[in-house]
C-alpha cells in the first residue's frame, strides 16, 4: 500500500511561518490528487488546499493569499507553505494523496497521513 509521512508541524507565534511536507512511498504508478486538510478540536475536518496532477490548485477562502501548496512529482511529495499564521490556523493537519499503485496490478489508492500538529500562539 501507499504510505504517507508528514513533517514540519510545530509551535509558532502569530504572524510566523511553517512548511509542512508529506512524502508518499510505495509502488506508485501515478498520483492525480494531493491535498492538505485540517481538524481543530470540536470541529470537522476541512480542506485547506489541494493540487492536481496538472498543477491546478484550490484553497479554502480562509487561507488564500497566505498558504501555498506545491508538489514534487519526482519525490512524490506535497508541501504546504504557511505564512502569516493566525491562532485560528491551529489544528492537526493531514495530507491526502490519491492515485494508482502497482503493488498488486494497477489499483486505485486513497491514503491519509498520520497528522501533524500546528499550534499558533497569539
Amino acid at each position: 500500500q501507499v504510505q504517507l509521512v508528514e513533517s514540519g508541524g510545530g509551535l509558532v507565534q502569530a504572524g510566523g511561518s511553517l512548511r509542512l511536507s508529506c512524502a508518499a512511498s510505495g509502488i506508485i504508478f501515478s498520483i492525480n490528487y494531493m491535498g492538505w486538510y485540517r481538524q481543530a478540536p470540536g470541529k470537522q475536518r476541512e480542506l485547506v488546499a489541494a493540487i492536481t496532477s496538472g498543477g491546478s490548485t484550490n484553497y479554502a477562502d480562509s487561507v488564500k493569499e497566505r498558504f501555498t501548496i506545491s508538489r514534487d512529482n519526482v519525490k512524490n511529495t506535497v508541501y504546504l507553505q504557511m505564512n502569516t499564521l493566525k491562532p485560528e490556523d491551529t489544528a492537526v493537519y493531514y495530507c491526502n494523496v490519491q492515485g494508482r499503485s502497482a503493488s498488486r496490478g494497477v489499483t486505485a489508492f486513497n491514503s491519509w497521513g498520520q497528522g501533524t500538529q500546528v499550534t499558533v500562539s497569539s
